[in-house]
């Protein structure tokens, strides 16, 4: 006797595993770099980090803000 539809199982994918978290230093490699970021780029304002000429002054710019960019490209990666 051939089985009724509502018997009938249908397919179900295998679960998803879960992400490992992160590991505990993780959070703190987040935060150090966004504020190490935000200091560089403070000190770089007020003219306290060495280098007078225009050149140096972008250069310590860009390090700032890329620090503050891998904080932020490190802090999506966090579980």
């Amino acid at each position: 006797m051939p089985r009724s539809k509502s018997k009938r199982r249908r397919y179900q994918p295998p679960p998803r595993k879960k992400p490992k978290p992160s590991p505990k230093w993780f959070g703190g490699l987040i935060l150090t770099l966004l504020f190490g970021g935000v200091i560089v780029v403070v000190l770089n304002y007020i003219g306290l980090i060495p280098g007078t000429n225009h050149t140096a002054s972008n250069t310590y710019l860009f390090v700032g803000l890329a620090l503050i960019a891998a904080g932020f490209l490190a802090a999506t990666q966090w579980r």
